[in-house]
């Protein structure tokens, strides 16, 4: 899943997501884990929105008729041959998976970019972690975020270098795959973790015009729900 990787030098949103999604040093998820799948599922709808392959169609995701290469061909499959009319939140659903979250996982190991960890329980392996082994694709995706949401990136600042007009909310510059990001960020409460002091009024005016946030935040709300009644 590295060929695009290869070619752009750009990660996939799904490998953006999780790298920002997990502790750098220990390697593990910094959201629950039903949050991380959401997360990824809703990367995945964006992935593929941006590449043409699906869109909104008033309140259903449909497939465009476009086959644009992706390494996300059966997601994609999923969405275009399923029976059915699918809101954002019900493809979220349908695209959850522990699988696919390792299979990102690996693919980015093989990059190199996190090292796949094995911990043993009794001399079984019972968890792995994937703590990052090159800083260097978060560092980009980092900057592009701080820029979008109107700060100077933090690896570009200097001493006695001003900031505090780096950019007014709505004003900063941006691009597609950097609004997906932050709004899938936005959306499962880790924008505040990947970006502390993150404007939340501009990172909320991003997210609110991408509808694999909405699918995403509307499938936490429903987890949220149903662990809150079975609690009772």
């Amino acid at each position: 899943m590295d060929a695009n990787y290869q070619k752009s030098g750009e990660l996939s949103l799904p490998q953006a997501f999780l790298l920002l999604a997990t502790n750098d040093t220990d390697g593990g998820p910094e959201v629950p884990p039903p949050v991380l799948r959401a997360g990824v599922a809703g990367a995945i709808l964006a992935e593929l929105d941006l590449l043409g392959a699906i869109e909104l169609d008033g309140k259903h995701v449909v497939a465009t008729g476009a086959t644009p290469q992706t390494d996300f061909q059966h997601q994609f499959e999923i969405i275009r041959d399923r029976p059915g009319l699918h809101t954002p939140k019900k493809c979220v659903s349908m695209l959850e998976s522990r699988a696919e979250v390792h299979r990102i996982y690996e693919g980015m190991a093989s990059l190199g970019i996190v090292e796949h960890v094995g911990e043993k329980h009794l001399g079984i392996f019972r968890t792995t972690r994937y703590p990052e082994k090159d800083h260097a694709p978060e560092e980009a995706i980092l900057q592009r975020i701080e820029a979008a949401l109107g700060r100077a990136p933090s690896g570009a600042r200097t001493s006695g270098a001003r900031t505090s007009d780096a950019g007014a909310p709505g004003t900063a510059p941006s691009d597609a795959r950097t609004t997906a990001l932050i709004g899938l960020l936005y959306a499962t409460e880790l924008l505040g973790k990947v970006v502390p002091g993150a404007d939340q009024g501009r990172a909320r005016e991003l997210a609110n015009a991408q509808w694999p946030s909405h699918g995403v935040a509307d499938e936490l709300r429903m987890i949220r729900l149903a662990e809150a009644e079975a609690a009772t």
